[in-house]
């Protein structure tokens, strides 16, 4: 009943910028104080990062922050100074969530956007006549239809159709400057930067992690591994593809709630497949995390011997023990579920101020399964530095399988301190999110500000569109 949960928006809000409506008076010291003593009463991790880091640390941090909190002088700046404060206890797994007054169609807090007056008929016309591909030309993602041209040294996009109403045609949705680096403008008008431009293949552009896919004009002889790359890093939902007789790759791009019936689904539907198959490459780069209960049909196919999962323990205070209340209110929750919580409620107020573990006073959970498949042999998992949550949640339990090796870079390390509750302020300005509860692993095997280390680096020298062939270079050898 107990799940280790982050939200990916929530995760996303801390890993790139958001948008903010300003506000003439956002109360900032008033909401920065409100802040700090909730996080202080209420966060399994605050006295954690204290040991860590040490007092004197904290207090110099304190007034460095509060310097910038009393110049704030609208909501975006007053959040920037919030969030920059909650970094010195971990990289995730908190935030600060600004409550919006205008409706999501406003425009950005520094003015209205950019204009650039183009038809698609002018944009075709100031495409070069060239044999390779070049940025000019027309873009799509699954919202906007943009025209890259070349402006000032750089390039300008311009939104010619647009699914969202508060970007309008003529309107700048990206700036890439003479060295490839730029913003691409989300739906929110928020400014997501990026460091290049990277063309993969002939016709696919990545920004940061936005990729648009050529519309005009399109080049032929594209790579594959460059059209295979798109399509994993562009797609909302899992999917598989089956990629020679020996290799199936399974792509999950997140651990959300919604995306277990898709997951689940596919299991089943490739059942048969999968048990006959030597290999299986699951990609979960750009995976920031979700619910455990997504990944649980994995497990089986995976398993080879007993999964050990170290348990976690929950801070108990009045503010924290009501987010397990409120969860009885829960639609559909069975008699047995509400015994359960009913318990848990009552031992959490039994110990206040206390660490309680939920989970009987045990330190881990062992699973063992009856049945170890021998198709799959060998189970590569692909993962990145935006991994993060219930996604290195998955790989602690996966990598304990004999079948299966990591592939890529380091995770992004935020999963030690979970549990995510989000609280209004009393001005209702701002919305704070912190955590409930400490893992038992630490510090022995702490993964917040580490990450999980994959068993096959894949160094920069390899492109991002190449990792999947180099990873079916070591199982197909």
């Amino acid at each position: 009943m107990i799940v280790n949960k982050l939200s990916s928006f929530i995760l996303l809000l801390l890993l790139s910028p958001i948008f903010l409506q300003a506000q003439k008076d956002c109360h900032c010291e008033a909401n920065f104080k409100w802040v700090k003593e909730t996080f202080e009463k209420n966060d399994a991790g605050f006295e954690y990062a204290l040991q860590q880091k040490g007092m004197a640390a904290y207090q110099q941090h304190n007034k460095d922050i509060l310097a910038k909190i009393k110049k704030a002088t609208d909501k975006e700046q007053c959040a920037a100074a919030m969030r920059e404060w909650l970094l010195f206890f971990r990289k995730g797994h908190h935030a600060i969530i600004p409550v919006n007054d205008a409706a999501p169609a406003a425009k950005a807090a520094t003015g209205a956007p950019e204009m650039l007056a183009l038809s698609e008929d002018q944009v075709k016309q100031g495409i070069p006549n060239a044999s390779t591909p070049l940025l000019e030309g027309i873009w799509t993602t699954s919202s906007y239809k943009i025209g890259i041209i070349k402006k000032d040294k750089g390039y300008k996009g311009v939104i010619l159709a647009s699914g969202n109403p508060a970007w309008k045609p003529g309107y700048v949705k990206l700036n890439i400057a003479a060295d490839s680096a730029g913003v691409f403008y989300m739906g929110d008008f928020s400014a997501n930067k990026f460091d290049k431009a990277i063309m993969i293949g002939k016709n696919t552009l990545q920004l940061g992690t936005v990729f648009l896919k050529r519309e005009y004009p399109v080049f032929s002889g594209d790579d594959n591994a460059a059209v295979l790359f798109a399509k994993e890093m562009t797609t909302s939902v899992p999917f598989m593809q089956q990629l020679s007789d020996k290799t199936i790759l399974f792509r999950i791009p997140t651990f959300e709630d919604y995306a277990k019936h898709d997951i689940d689904s596919l299991l089943k539907l490739n059942d048969a497949l999968l048990k006959r198959t030597e290999n299986l490459v699951i990609d979960i780069r750009n995976n920031g995390g979700g619910s455990d209960v997504s990944y649980y049909g994995i497990i089986p196919l995976l398993y080879t011997n007993p999964i050990r999962t170290i348990n976690t323990t929950f801070l108990s205070t009045p503010l924290n023990n009501s987010r397990m209340e409120g969860f009885l209110a829960t639609p559909g929750i069975s008699d047995a579920e509400r015994k359960e919580l009913t318990e848990a409620i009552q031992t959490l107020k039994d110990n206040p101020g206390k660490f309680v573990n939920l989970n009987k006073g045990k330190t881990v959970n062992i699973e063992k399964l009856d049945t170890i498949f021998p198709y799959p042999k060998n189970v590569a998992i692909i993962i990145n530095d935006k991994n993060g949550s219930t996604a290195e949640e998955f790989l602690l339990a996966a990598r304990q399988s004999k079948k299966v090796k990591l592939f890529g870079i380091t995770t992004f390390g935020v999963l030690d301190i979970s549990n995510t509750y989000v609280v209004e302020s009393p001005d209702k300005q701002f919305k704070l999110g912190y955590s409930l509860s400490k893992s038992l692993r630490i510090p022995d095997l702490a993964i917040d500000g580490k990450g999980i280390m994959p068993d096959y680096y894949i160094d920069k020298s390899i492109p991002d569109a190449e990792w999947l062939n180099y990873v079916l270079s070591v199982l197909e050898q």
